[in-house]
């Protein structure tokens, strides 16, 4: 393990350290928002700003990257995500942290991309699985404990955005000082989002309801947290909860459909998130007993990217599996920058209770879709099962990082097939 580790520990450091503070301010902006008396439609505009930065970000920052080279792109990502972090607490206006969310979401995938980028060109054949799985650990604990830096000071005052953009300052440190030659970035390959509703509907359909429901979480949550009463540690509670139920869930949830009908698992795991959803609803009266329905909807939310994944590679020959999941990560792209604000605007006129019934309108359909495509279709697999793996949406990079052999345009893993 030391020996897989130590060639990247440079690149993990980078991206876990910039996750404590982009993680930290994502739920600090929801919640000094909320202080500011900006309303819950103006906080969801705000949270799919950026979602639409980082969807924009995908055509804008290989671009930049190709012209600087990856260092200075790296650094100057970097510097732009602490520059507007710190230009929140100077400025608090909606109109303006619109811009600014735009912003910060191009920069990071940015930053992603040059990390991805890194992490593909230094691994090679089966360390590329490993390598992947610990990547996405980092990913996931860093956000998970970016919600704990909140019992730190007060989101009125000007600490935690000092905090976020040091954290954010540091995380080009480790990353400036690498020795790894710059790798070449490949462009991602696209599939026309038709023939992906033609091969795989339940993909398709799966990766708008993942996209709505998971970006509404990552804004308004903390903004449901602080509606429904709960203490400021307790809002951080609430985020690492669900974010601890996806990591723990996720693993198991890709083992059972590896080796069972992936679109009925992918159906009840649906099924499981609007259920838990509605159970937040519920709990949501009793204060901090609405961290139970976080977990649980966190471990059935989290769950359902990486099996859209899974089963749109079962339905796609080798050639065209980076290009799917490509398609896959725009249109899971373009809901997530839907998602808030039709949660905010629900929130506005319903009140807390509308984010979780917000789960339940993205998730319950595509259960019901799910379920039904197994009772009624048979599952035409291409050349074989995929092997479902454990993965947030981060850049398209890093559908490269998953692929186990060094021609990228083979079956990536976690997607690999037997």
């Amino acid at each position: 393990m030391a020996n897989l580790l130590l060639p990247i520990v440079a690149l993990l450091s980078g991206i876990a350290l910039l996750l404590l503070g982009s993680g930290l301010l994502t739920t600090l902006i929801a919640l000094r928002g909320a202080l500011e008396g900006f309303s819950p439609e103006a906080l969801g505009l705000i949270g799919s700003a950026y979602f639409a930065g980082f969807f924009l970000g995908t055509f804008v920052a290989p671009r930049l990257i190709r012209r600087t080279g990856h260092i200075r792109a790296f650094a100057f990502f970097g510097v732009g995500i602490a520059a507007t972090v710190l230009v929140h607490a100077l400025i608090v206006d909606p109109t303006f942290w619109f811009v600014l969310r735009l912003l910060t979401g191009i920069a990071l995938v940015g930053f992603y991309t040059v990390i991805e980028s890194w992490l593909n060109s230094e691994t090679h054949g089966g360390r590329r699985a490993k390598i992947f799985a610990i990547y996405m650990v980092v990913n996931l604990g860093a956000l998970g404990a970016a919600q704990q830096l909140l019992r730190i000071a007060s989101p009125a005052g000007f600490a935690l955005f000092a905090i976020a953009a040091i954290f954010a300052c540091l995380s080009v440190m480790p990353v400036a000082l690498t020795r790894f030659a710059p790798p070449e970035l490949h462009d991602a390959p696209h599939l026309d989002v038709r023939k992906l509703w033609r091969v795989a509907p339940l993909a398709f359909v799966g990766a708008c309801a993942s996209g709505l429901g998971m970006g509404a979480f990552w804004t308004m949550a903390p903004v449901y947290g602080q509606q429904i009463g709960l203490e400021q540690g307790d809002i951080g509670l609430l985020m690492t909860f669900a974010i601890l139920g996806g990591a723990v869930t996720q693993w198991p949830v890709g083992h059972f459909s590896d080796r069972h009908d992936r679109r009925r698992t992918l159906g009840w795991v649906a099924a499981a998130a609007a259920a838990s959803a509605a159970l937040m609803i519920v709990l949501g009266q009793f204060g901090p007993m609405v961290l139970v329905g976080a977990f649980l909807f966190g471990a059935a939310g989290f769950a359902v990217y990486p099996l859209v994944i899974a089963h749109l590679i079962d339905h796609l020959p080798h050639g065209e599996i980076l290009a799917g999941n490509a398609g896959i990560l725009l249109l899971h792209g373009l809901a997530a920058a839907f998602g808030p604000a039709l949660a905010g605007a629900l929130m506005g006129v319903i009140g807390p209770a509308a984010l979780p019934l917000h789960f339940v309108v993205a998730f319950a359909p595509l259960a019901v879709f799910g379920l039904w495509q197994a009772r009624h279709r048979a599952d035409e697999i291409v050349e074989g099962p995929a092997h479902c793996v454990p993965m947030l949406r981060t850049s398209p990079t890093v559908l490269e990082m998953m692929n186990p052999n060094d021609d990228a345009s083979s079956a990536p893993h976690g997607s690999p097939r037997d």
